[in-house]
């Protein structure tokens, strides 16, 4: 995924169509879509002739450019789900594999990276008995965090809401957020790549007003900051530098207005102890 929004970045800036960039690897307009899309395996002559057209000629940029291309060639963790999962999203779930950094800000709920199964169940299935694709999204969920535990850097700013709202209902609530709960303690006390602050009620208005949304960082492939907004029913994926600062503006002032991660720590706790206590 990220290899072919970098060449699709590329062949922009020079002006080509997708036409003009076919006809230089000997290939229809279609197959370059595919490959902008991530939908192909890409060569890596095709990915040489199509950065000469497109005037790059940096050798170390060509050689992560090589190294991206390795990498989009191994199957990805997400395709043995099929069409469990939606097309935009598992487009996003590439670009989040590529990242060295995450950062969120979510609004409503504990963002998927942070959820526990019993959590991600309620979420997902609607609190209804599932069936083999809903139980295919939730193992999908669980996969997902275990490959971004492995020391990739996170930096989660939530909403007080997020981990207020209550999820289960009456029965099953306390016990599933409980669970979260003391998850969330655990990842701030043992997981040093894991950044967590909430930003309190009593903050009132503040630098993220419009909603959730995700940032990430590649700074292993010296390549540009990528937001991600999440609808309903599809997911965006936007690189232009003007939309990427002001999210990350926005980011830095919430993390402002937000409690420290100590403070944070405290907070989980006590509001483990208030639910445990009813």
């Amino acid at each position: 995924m990220l290899l072919g929004h970098q060449l699709r970045k590329h062949r922009e800036r020079s002006g080509l169509t997708r036409e003009a960039a076919g006809e230089k690897i000997r290939a229809s307009a279609s197959k370059i879509s595919r490959m902008e899309l991530g939908r192909v395996g890409f060569k890596t002559r095709d990915i040489e002739d199509l950065l000469k057209l497109y005037g790059v000629t940096d050798r170390k940029l060509l050689k992560q450019f090589r190294e991206l291309a390795a990498e989009s060639n191994k199957p990805g963790w997400w395709k043995e789900y099929g069409d469990a999962l939606h097309k935009w999203f598992i487009r996003y779930v590439g670009f989040e594999e590529a990242a060295d950094q995450i950062r969120i800000y979510e609004s409503q709920f504990v963002p998927g990276l942070l959820q526990t199964e019993e959590y991600a169940r309620e979420i997902i299935s609607g609190g209804v008995d599932t069936d083999m694709v809903t139980e295919q999204r939730i193992q999908a969920r669980l996969t997902r965090q275990k490959h971004l535990e492995a020391g990739k850097k996170m930096w989660i700013i939530l909403d007080e809401a997020a981990v207020r709202r209550p999820i289960g209902g009456r029965e099953r609530g306390p016990a599933i957020m409980g669970g979260q709960l003391r998850h969330l303690i655990h990842l701030c006390e043992n997981h040093e790549n894991v950044t967590l602050q909430i930003i309190p009620f009593e903050v009132g208005a503040h630098a993220a007003e419009a909603g959730s949304f995700t940032l990430l960082r590649y700074s292993e492939f010296e390549l540009s900051d990528i937001v991600y907004l999440e609808q309903l029913t599809d997911g965006e994926v936007i690189d232009k530098p003007a939309t990427v600062e002001a999210y990350t503006k926005a980011m830095t002032r919430l993390s402002v207005s937000a409690a420290t991660p100590d403070e944070t720590l405290s907070f989980l706790k006590d509001m483990l102890k208030d639910l445990e206590g009813n």
